[in-house]
């Protein structure tokens, strides 16, 4: 695979390496496992809008064509499979898309998955209902040039749903103390604080990158529930976004 101006290399090695635990709930992914049942309601219900689907509806996303970039061993790919659309999952970690596509077949789910770039599937001209981004632009080294390439991915009318972690002291004490070295629920180093991007830095890539935001939310933890909730004001750490090309 060619090099391309978004991929971060050092980024890529930590999650190769991580790579065959992706469906265990107990392991390395364990976050992802615990916040995933909260992510899918965001995505769903914002598809559900954009596109005028009804969720209780055999099959509602049918018809839709999904990107799933920086899509793991497919923990969200295979939901949108589920729900009838046509999934397209692409992780830059090439060790990623054997474990998903090994699940899938296990799971009888038929999903495109592709060890490649945002950038090399823009260059094929293919474009998208939907594109997901989630937990990936704080990964990148270029904020700014991968959101444009989701831009380009899109279909005019498309959604992008991008989720990230703030930058502030508290998300510091959260992610990088909390969550990596106090809950190890992460191996230490797996994010870096100064990557992380505050939601007015990330409504501003998305403006220019020809994006009209509709939506954010946070995703806060409880830790009485021990699980996750969409919030309306708490996006002190993780949140999620919702915007339409134009």
């Amino acid at each position: 695979m060619e090099t391309t101006t978004t991929i971060d290399p050092a980024e890529v090695a930590k999650f190769e390496a991580m790579a065959a635990e992706w469906w265990d709930p107990a392991g390395k992914f364990k976050p992802l496992h615990m916040l995933n049942p909260c992510r899918l309601d965001y995505i769903t219900t914002q598809i559900a809008a954009q596109f005028g689907r009804d969720l209780k509806a055999p099959a509602p996303f049918a018809g839709l064509r999904i990107l799933d970039i920086g899509c793991g061993g497919g923990l969200l790919s295979e939901p949108m499979a589920r729900l009838g659309a046509e999934v397209v999952g692409a992780d830059a970690a090439e060790r990623n898309i054997p474990v998903a596509k090994l699940h899938a077949e296990q799971s009888g789910l038929t999903i495109d998955y592709r060890h490649c770039a945002a950038e090399d599937l823009a260059a094929t001209g293919e474009r998208f209902d939907v594109v997901l981004a989630m937990e990936i632009i704080e990964h990148v080294s270029d904020p700014q040039g991968f959101t444009d390439t989701c831009a380009a991915l899109l279909k005019s009318g498309g959604l992008m749903i991008c989720s990230t972690l703030n930058r502030n002291p508290k998300s510091w004490l959260m992610a990088i103390v909390g969550a990596e070295r106090i809950m190890r629920w992460l191996p230490v180093g797996t994010h870096d604080w100064t990557k992380f991007i505050t939601p007015d830095e990330l409504f501003g890539l998305i403006r220019k990158a020809g994006l009209d935001p509709v939506d954010r939310k946070g995703m806060v933890f409880n830790p009485v529930t021990w699980g996750w909730k969409l919030s309306d004001r708490d996006l002190s750490v993780n949140y999620v976004t919702a915007s339409v090309k134009r």
